[in-house]
């Protein structure tokens, strides 16, 4: 017999186990929601830029054509 895996869910800011049927999910409270929020607003939870500049290679590239010349 194979056991049955589960995944044990908990708060991204104080870790303690979270329901995933909870209101505030992925939260325990309101509170921890509230510093999360805190610190997207402050600038401490950032979404990482890129390495490359990906703006100047999209511009080398040519546009296709989709099949059709001009002539």
């Amino acid at each position: 017999m194979s056991r049955k895996r589960t995944l044990r869910l908990r708060c991204p800011s104080c870790k303690k186990p979270v329901k995933d049927s909870g209101p505030e999910f992925p939260f325990c409270s309101e509170r921890c929601r509230l510093i999360d929020l805190g610190k997207w607003a402050s600038g401490s939870h950032v979404i990482s830029s890129p390495l490359e500049d990906t703006s100047d290679i999209s511009s080398e590239v040519a546009p296709e054509d989709d099949g059709k010349r001009k002539q």
